[in-house]
């Protein structure tokens, strides 16, 4: 039997980078491998669709989704879980901020720079087809695959229009990280928590390695860029330093920041939800209340951003880490006085009329 976890995946990939970055940083044996012919034909068929990260146990059992990855080594022995009621709920907001609320800047640093990004993007896309696809394919295979990844990029709000405020809003999140990393070298103190894997998702793959971004980062948050290099090694003296007890008043601009720009959207996301839910009174717990049970979004839903209508993809997952958070966060008087103060309160009682669970590897309403 092998002894290391399989990790399927691609390092073009946002969610893979972050469970790579949580192998590598709590030194658990691994080996990576591409989701290429091998994962279609053998992974593929047992998880339902084509979907990445995956990883396979040393026992078989596969397991999808970086967060449902990292929960099952966390239940084992936690190590990136904060047990403090203040610093555990600030690290779930930053993994559920990180994967989802940066999204947007991460597609457009992707896909608006062509001629600075496509040679790197179209390698990195046909990784997994090299040497196994004729070579005539190869070009068709990459225009599919990164056409369906710009359709998603305009899902997540990203245009010609909205680029100059997408721009805008990455600038004052790196400005605002970079200023908290000259005083922790991770979110919460000295070793990295939930909240920096999620960060890492989207500020390695996309913002850290694509040619465009990557040099945008090097050039105006270096401390940035050298905290990506930090999760993506073991961590010096093994971890072991305690999560930090306060919040400092760079984590709280942080926080602020979220308030800002990421809780319109998930307020308009949860109530679209409801309205869908109230739409469908019928849906089978279980199920995702669509034809396609592989589904992920459920509709668009429209809301205020930085001074312009912004519409984006509905998408429950969001709505599973945000329970995550909540639970997180549980009744503690410390989270709801912190989260009041830098205006996130409402993100402790936004909740959908039916929870989200994940079964059988997919999204399902319970």
């Amino acid at each position: 039997m092998n002894e290391r976890h399989i990790l399927w995946g691609m390092p073009v990939s946002l969610y893979t980078g972050k469970v790579r970055s949580y192998l590598l940083t709590q030194g658990i044996p691994f080996e990576e491998r591409l989701a290429g012919p091998d994962f279609i034909q053998n992974v593929v068929p047992n998880v339902g669709r084509w979907i990445i990260p995956v990883l396979e146990t040393p026992s078989g059992d596969l397991v999808q989704d970086g967060a449902a990855i990292i929960d099952g080594f966390e239940a084992e022995a936690p190590r990136a879980t904060p047990d403090m009621p203040v610093a555990r709920a600030v690290s779930a907001l930053f993994e559920l901020f990180g994967g989802e609320g940066l999204l947007r800047a991460a597609m457009h640093y992707r896909w608006s720079f062509d001629d600075q990004n496509l040679d790197f993007i179209r390698d990195e896309f046909t990784l997994p087809m090299q040497g196994v696809m004729p070579p005539d394919q190869i070009a068709p295979f990459f225009e599919s695959s990164s056409g369906r990844m710009r359709k998603a990029g305009a899902m997540f709000g990203v245009s010609a229009e909205t680029a100059p405020l997408v721009e805008e809003s990455y600038g004052e999140f790196l400005s605002l990280f970079s200023a908290h990393l000259a005083e922790t070298p991770f979110l919460l103190g000295d070793r990295p928590s939930r909240g920096d894997y999620g960060l890492i998702a989207p500020l390695y793959a996309h913002l850290g390695r694509d040619p465009a971004p990557a040099h945008l980062m090097k050039r105006t948050a270096p401390r940035v860029f050298r905290w990506t290099e930090r999760m993506n090694r073991p961590v010096v003296g093994g971890g072991d330093g305690d999560f930090r007890a306060d919040v400092p008043e760079t984590l709280k601009a942080l926080m602020r920041f979220i308030a800002d720009d990421y809780l319109p959207e998930l307020g308009a996301h949860v109530a679209f939800a409801n309205d869908w839910l109230a739409k469908h009174p019928d849906i089978e717990p279980g199920t995702n209340g669509q034809d396609d049970p592989t589904a992920r979004g459920i509709g668009m839903a429209t809301f205020d951003w930085r001074g312009t209508q912004l519409t984006t993809a509905v998408m429950p997952y969001r709505f599973w880490l945000l329970q995550k958070l909540q639970a997180a966060a549980g009744d503690d008087a410390d989270v709801r006085a912190l989260f009041a103060e830098t205006g996130l309160e409402a993100m402790l009682d936004l909740k959908t009329a039916r929870p989200v669970e994940r079964k059988n590897h997919l999204e399902v309403w319970g």
